[in-house]
């Protein structure tokens, strides 16, 4: 077992209120694409209310900014829900029920096995990204650091082909 896990933030702005006619084919694919993420290979936790999902968890005053979060036991983990499973098909049509943002709106972070992130970090984090851009603190898939004490590379991963520029948006 690895002494760290790695967690991710991410947010979107809804094109309308989730409950809106324009959100339901979102919201109607919401206990499929978390059941995927349940079942992949180093899936550690995810934020979910009773409703089963994080849609109605505010973490920021707009009530249309909807917060996602989780905890994998890897990058390479998470990498693999993201874009190597079915959850591709919904972030490909994300542009159905989203706006486009103007800043960052997913980070990674490093954090000891078996704890869990608080909403309240995980926006410091993003936020964190925003204002100094990718560090030890919060990275992106572009530009990962390695768990504390991982001297397998002995610095920062740049990979700036290791995911499509169309799912970048808002990333640093």
């Amino acid at each position: 077992m690895t002494a760290w896990h790695l967690a991710q933030i991410n947010v979107a702005r809804a094109v309308a209120p989730i409950d809106d006619p324009v959100m339901a084919e979102f919201v109607a694919q919401l206990d499929a694409v978390n059941a995927i993420a349940d079942a992949s290979p180093g899936f550690v936790w995810r934020l979910q209310s009773e409703s089963g999902n994080a849609t109605d968890i505010q973490a920021y005053a707009d009530p249309k900014i909807i917060i996602n979060m989780s905890v994998w036991e890897s990058a390479e983990a998470l990498f693999d829900y993201v874009y190597k499973s079915d959850h591709l098909s919904v972030l490909r049509r994300r542009r159905d029920w989203f706006e486009r943002a103007n800043r960052p709106i997913m980070t990674l972070w490093w954090i000891e096995a078996g704890q869990t992130p608080s909403v309240e970090d995980g926006v410091a984090r993003l936020d964190y990204l925003a204002e100094h851009g990718p560090t030890e603190r919060a990275f992106t898939f572009k530009e990962r650091f390695p768990a504390p004490g991982d001297d397998a590379n002995g610095s920062t991963r740049r990979d700036p082909d290791l995911v499509p520029e169309e799912y970048c948006e808002g990333w640093a």
